[in-house]
């Protein structure tokens, strides 16, 4: 398992994770796997067959068990179904998902026409979300 997680406990004896499928799972043991990740059994995962049933599922845990957020950052799902707004206070369409990238991450926008707009995710362009509403400076041509 790869953790990607900004709270180094939330993998101890005793975390539950949610599978994409809604799966509850809790964890019973954890090792550190030389520098590439962790070991983790699950609670009713004994054998390797039933492992492998986990391959590929993203594990994420209950939005009320997250940590409290600092100014400025912002849960994905939070994002989501907020209407992305011009400085002009015209509408630019619905924020669908956040793509997350190397270099930066990036607002995936659906416009009003059906098209997919990724807009840097950086607080140059994307101001803070308020009354269901996010503001997008959009550079010339991006929209």
């Amino acid at each position: 398992m790869l953790p990607d997680s900004d709270d180094p406990e939330r993998f101890a004896v005793g975390s539950t994770f949610l599978t994409d499928s809604g799966l509850a799972l809790v964890v019973t043991t954890v090792r550190a796997y030389r520098d590439k990740g962790l070991v983790v059994q699950f609670e009713g995962f004994r054998s390797r067959r039933e492992v492998e049933t986990l391959r590929g599922l993203l594990l994420t845990v209950d939005p009320r068990a997250r940590r409290d957020l600092a100014s400025g950052e912002f849960w994905p799902d939070e994002l989501a179904g907020l209407q992305a707004v011009a400085r002009d206070g015209s509408s630019l369409g619905m924020v669908d998902r956040i793509e997350f990238g190397p270099g930066q991450d990036r607002l995936v926008v659906v416009t009003p026409e059906g098209a997919e707009v990724q807009v840097p995710f950086v607080s140059a362009i994307v101001g803070d979300p308020v009354d269901g509403q996010i503001l997008i400076d959009a550079p010339e041509g991006l929209f």
